[in-house]
């Protein structure tokens, strides 16, 4: 990359302006990744954090009467979205694009195929890890997919998420992974 030239000119003995290039244009950056418009503000797009599901499940459960939790709480495994430290209860929040929902079944995008699947492995696998990892250290496991918290099944979802975390915030003794299938029911995993 070619070093940008900088210029500076006096305007009295104390101030000094310094002009800049322009920054890189997104248009040039899209043609030199070689992505369409439409892609780039589609993945501009995606958020970590204070995604719709996420709001959606930390307004049920402060409705619910069980506040206290913390967002993408560092000193947890694998970092969840929420997080009960002194109950030791992880949830995650996944996105059925990017995590690889079991239930939904997506198909990789069409272009860019190779890149794609090693992503999508990655994320599948650090996810494996984290949860192993959590519950090693002795923290309940909830995962929630996207999907989950649709319309038609977002109350079930929901009830079910109250009901798992009332239930492992009273037992200090027994950890496991809670993961809510399609029908809102447990799922072994």
């Amino acid at each position: 990359m070619a070093k940008a030239q900088v210029t500076a000119t006096t305007i009295a003995k104390s101030q000094v302006v310094l002009a800049l290039p322009a920054p890189t244009p997104p248009v040039a950056l899209i043609e030199q990744h070689r992505v369409s418009a439409a892609t780039h503000k589609a993945m501009v797009g995606n958020k970590c954090k204070n995604t719709k599901p996420e709001l959606l499940v930390r307004r049920a459960l402060r409705e619910a009467g069980l506040p206290g939790y913390r967002l993408q709480w560092k000193k947890a495994p694998g970092r969840p979205d929420i997080a009960y430290p002194g109950r030791h209860i992880a949830i995650y929040i996944d996105g059925c694009f990017w995590h690889r929902c079991p239930y939904c079944n997506l198909p990789l995008p069409k272009s860019n195929t190779a890149y794609w699947r090693a992503k999508f492995e990655r994320n599948v696998e650090r996810d494996r890890r984290d949860t192993a990892l959590a519950l090693e250290q002795g923290w309940t496991v909830i995962r929630i997919w996207e999907c989950e918290l649709k319309k038609d099944k977002r109350e079930a979802t929901i009830a079910k998420l109250v009901e798992q975390v009332r239930k492992a915030g009273a037992s200090t003794t027994t950890y496991a992974q809670v993961d809510l299938d399609e029908q809102g029911e447990d799922a072994d995993v």
